[in-house]
């Protein structure tokens, strides 16, 4: 696990980092819809209504935040949920079981800001934050049974952490080594089976507010140790079998089925640029467009950018 520092949120353009303003900029994009938390690859239905109630609540007790003096730890988990870890699958009927999932991340931030008492931030300019711009960190999201806790920040100021973001960037060493995401595995269907590498090179650049989900987040006290999660959403690339065929995350999903058409003996090692020079310009298309949808904060919907686009 790395270690992050605090620092001041305003910095030069050189350092590349992800400014606070920028997130709060994008906070009235999240969470305008709420996917059910999935336990073991089953997707549980419940009343949409009761989530958007208790973040009422809990803002309009809070006030301005919550904020508290003191400082405490706060972590960063990194989680591709149970379809990465357990596998699952897709649209098309391919099942996909992942050996590993690499992604990089840099340029982390995690802030407190005011809240109205719709849930809204009432300005740009946070109460607290903690960055880490260091040396990209490679969290492998098919490792564990849970989140993997990817940084941490050991003298935060305690308070309600309700916004993050953070940009995904290649890695620098090991087996993604040049991507900002790898994904390994193999998909079986109907007797066939292809081993698929698929290296991924866009920089994508996640801003976010609130965590979404069963148990509060980012909620740390004086002395203790509190999290906040990164949550990557790869049914939204694959789509999800479980789901009915008009559900929107199939609707808008690319599936497996035309990355095996590009397989050779039960084989696909593939990079983006081969994927759109392989794929019909429509797929390739669908491909990028789910990409921009991967990162969440639990069921909260992020902003999301390409970084690197020529």
């Amino acid at each position: 696990m790395i270690t992050g520092r605090i620092l001041p949120l305003m910095m030069s353009a050189e350092n590349k980092m992800v400014t606070l303003k920028n997130t709060c900029r994008h906070n009235n994009t999240v969470p305008h819809r709420y996917r059910f938390p999935r336990q073991k690859g089953r997707r549980l239905r419940r009343l949409a209504a009761c989530i958007p109630l208790l973040l009422l609540t809990l803002s309009s007790c809070s006030g301005s935040n919550g904020a508290a003096n003191g400082t405490g730890t706060l972590l960063v988990e990194a989680n591709g949920e149970d379809f990465v870890r357990d596998g699952f699958t897709e649209k098309d009927g391919w099942r996909i079981d992942f050996d590993h999932v690499y992604v990089t991340m840099t340029d982390v931030t995690a802030a407190q800001t005011a809240l109205s008492e719709t849930g809204e931030p009432e300005n740009a300019e946070p109460e607290q934050s903690v960055v880490y711009e260091a040396v990209p960190v490679t969290v492998d999201l098919a490792a564990g049974d849970g989140p993997t806790k990817a940084l941490d920040f050991p003298d935060a100021p305690s308070g309600r952490y309700n916004a993050l973001s953070w940009q995904l960037v290649p890695a620098e060493a090991g087996p993604a080594e040049g991507y900002p995401i790898m994904m390994i595995g193999t998909a079986t269907k109907d007797g066939e089976s292809v081993a698929f590498e698929i290296g991924l090179a866009d920089e994508l650049a996640y801003t976010c507010g609130d965590f979404v989900g069963d148990e509060r987040k980012g909620i740390l006290n004086n002395g203790k140790t509190a999290e906040v999660e990164a949550t990557f959403h790869f049914d939204h690339v694959f789509g999800d079998a479980e789901a009915p065929d008009t559900d929107k995350i199939n609707l808008g999903a690319l599936g497996f089925a035309p990355l095996a058409e590009l397989a050779q003996d039960g084989q696909l090692t593939i990079d983006s640029q081969e994927l759109q020079e392989q794929l019909s310009e429509k797929d390739y298309a669908v491909l990028e467009a789910t990409l921009l949808s991967l990162g969440h904060v639990g069921e909260g919907h992020c902003g999301a950018r390409v970084t690197n686009e020529t």
